[in-house]
C-alpha cells in the first residue's frame, strides 16, 4: 500500500516549488500581473489559457522554477491538480494562491499504482504542503480507503476468492479491535440457503461464506453495511460469453466498497455499532451448480424461483440483508456490482441510488455534491413489483424481458428489508474503463466518499 501520509505535509514555510492553478476565465488577468519573464515563457509555449494548459515557468534564479496549470475544475474537486501529482518530478510543492482543500486526495491517489503483478520504476514522492494540518489524517484515510477498493478489484480472481475476502476482513478487524464471525460451506445450507446455493459449485478452497464484522459500542445506533462479494462470476449454468466474463474479477466490488467504508467509519471512530456483512461466493459451474428453474429457500422465509443463474448477486444479498435486519439497525447501506442495466442507464461513473427513505436520499445526494462523488437517484417503482411474480414461488430473481433491470433488482432486494428501516442500495460499477488524472483505468471506488460523509454527518462525534 502506498504511504499516503508521506505525500501530504503541514506547510511550515519550508522550501517548495509553487504551483499556480488558474481558471480559464482568470487567465488573462493572472498573466497581465506576471513579470516579463513569465509572460515571455507563456508566449513561447503558445498557451492561451485553455483548460489543461500547463507550463514550467522560470524563476528568478537558475535553480528555481514554478508550475502553471490552467484548470476549470471547481476548488472542491479532488481531481483539480491530480494530473500534476502523477507527473511532476519528485520534490515538495505548494499551491501558490489558496490552499490545497479537497485536491490533496487526488494528488495522493495520482501517485498510487497497482503493482502486485509487475515491477514499476520508483518515481520518488511528490509531497504537497497544506496549511490545514488538521485535515491531513482524514484525507489520508480517504486515500487509503479508495486505494483499498482499487487494489481489491484489480486483483485477479485466482488470488482473491472468498477466503481472501475473509482474510481482508480479519486484518481490518485486527487493526481496529473489531470481531469477525464467518459461516462457511455447508453450514450455510439451512441458515443462508441462497448464499449456499450460489456458491456450492465452487471448489472447497473457495467455499461460500457469510463474513460478519462487528465493532463499536452496542449502545450506539446500529449501522449495517452489506457488500456483494461474488469473487468471480461465470454466470453459472446461464454462462456469460467471454466478453462478459472478462471483468468478472470485479464482481466483488461491493464487498470492497463496504470494507473500505467500514475502515473509514472505524478510523474516524464514529459513534455507531457497525455491522459489516459480506456474502462471499464464486458463481462457478459444476455438477452441483444451482439451475434455472430451481426454487430456493431464503433466510427470510420467502421462496425464490431462480430464472437466471447470472442474477446471483441479488440472491446472496437477500440472505445477508435478512441477517442485517435481525440486528434491528438504524440504517442499512448495501453496495453491489449488481446490474448491467445500471450501466446502460447511467454509464460507469454515475452509480444509481435506490431508497424509499426521503431523508436518507437527501442526505446522500447532498453529501455526493459536497464530496464531488456523484450518485443519481432512481425510482423503486412500485408498479414494477409485478414483474417479480412467479407461477410457482413467492417471487423470481430475474424477470423475463429485461425491462427496468436495475429497478427490478433493487425491488428484489427491498423484499428483504421491512418498511421502517432506513435502507439504501447503490449499484456501483467498481471499474473505470478510461483513465483520468488520479483515476487510472481499472478498479474504482464510487459513492464511497459520499456514503462516509453522510454517515459522519448523521452520526457526529
Amino acid at each position: 500500500m502506498t504511504d499516503f501520509a508521506s505525500l501530504l505535509h503541514p506547510d511550515r514555510g519550508q522550501p517548495a516549488t509553487s504551483i499556480h492553478v488558474v481558471r480559464p476565465d482568470a487567465f488573462a488577468t493572472w498573466l497581465a500581473a506576471q513579470p516579463p519573464r513569465i509572460r515571455t515563457a507563456i508566449a513561447a509555449h503558445g498557451l492561451t489559457g485553455k483548460p489543461g494548459d500547463r507550463a514550467v515557468l522560470p524563476g528568478d534564479a537558475a535553480d528555481h522554477w514554478s508550475m502553471l496549470l490552467v484548470c476549470d475544475e471547481a476548488t472542491t474537486s479532488p481531481w483539480r491538480i491530480a494530473s500534476l501529482g502523477g507527473s511532476l518530478p519528485a520534490g515538495t510543492y505548494r499551491i501558490a494562491d489558496g490552499d490545497v482543500g479537497a485536491a490533496g486526495l487526488g494528488w495522493m491517489l495520482a501517485q498510487h499504482v497497482f503493482d502486485r503483478y509487475r515491477k514499476l520504476p520508483a518515481k520518488g514522492a511528490r509531497v504537497l504542503l497544506t496549511t490545514d494540518a488538521a485535515s491531513i489524517d482524514a484525507t489520508v484515510r480517504l486515500a487509503e480507503a479508495t486505494a483499498l477498493v482499487r487494489d481489491l478489484v484489480n486483483t485477479g480472481a485466482s488470488d482473491l476468492g472468498p477466503a481472501e475476502l475473509e482474510a481482508e476482513a480479519e486484518a481490518l478487524a485486527a487493526r481496529h479491535g473489531a470481531t469477525v464471525t464467518t459461516t462457511r460451506g455447508d453450514a450455510l445450507a439451512t441458515g443462508y440457503p441462497m448464499i449456499h446455493a450460489v456458491g456450492q459449485a465452487a471448489s472447497k478452497d473457495r467455499a461460500p461464506r457469510l463474513i460478519e464484522l462487528e465493532w463499536g459500542d452496542p449502545a450506539h445506533p446500529r449501522v449495517a453495511l452489506v457488500g456483494k462479494g461474488v469473487c468471480f462470476d461465470s454466470g453459472g449454468l446461464d454462462i456469460k460469453p467471454s466478453a462478459g466474463m472478462r471483468l468478472m474479477k470485479k464482481d466483488m466490488g461491493g464487498a470492497a466498497h463496504t470494507l473500505a467504508l467500514a475502515a473509514l467509519v472505524m478510523g474516524a471512530r464514529l459513534p455507531v455499532r457497525l455491522h459489516l456483512l459480506i456474502p462471499a461466493v464464486e458463481n462457478a459451474i459444476a455438477g452441483n451448480a444451482f439451475r434455472p428453474g430451481d426454487v430456493l429457500d431464503t433466510r427470510q422465509g420467502l421462496t425464490v424461483e431462480n430464472t437466471n443463474t447470472d442474477a446471483e448477486g441479488r440472491l446472496v444479498l437477500g440472505d445477508a440483508l435478512t441477517r442485517a435486519v435481525e440486528g434491528k439497525p438504524d440504517l442499512i447501506l448495501d453496495f453491489a456490482t449488481l446490474t448491467g442495466a445500471a450501466r446502460v442507464a447511467l454509464g460507469p461513473d454515475l452509480p444509481p441510488l435506490f431508497t424509499d427513505d426521503e431523508t436518507l436520499a437527501a442526505e446522500l445526494i447532498a453529501a455526493s455534491h459536497a464530496q464531488a462523488d456523484p450518485v443519481w437517484r432512481m425510482p423503486l417503482w412500485n408498479a414494477y413489483d409485478d414483474m417479480l411474480k412467479s407461477d410457482v414461488a413467492d417471487l423470481v430473481n430475474a424477470p423475463d424481458g429485461g425491462f427496468a433491470g436495475a429497478i427490478t433488482a433493487a425491488l428484489f432486494l427491498r423484499r428483504f428489508v421491512p418498511a421502517g428501516i432506513a435502507w439504501a442500495h447503490l449499484d456501483v460499477f467498481a471499474w473505470r474503463p478510461v483513465g483520468k488524472p488520479g483515476r487510472p483505468k481499472g478498479g474504482e471506488a464510487y459513492a464511497l466518499r459520499a456514503a462516509f460523509a453522510m454517515l459522519a454527518r448523521r452520526y457526529p462525534r
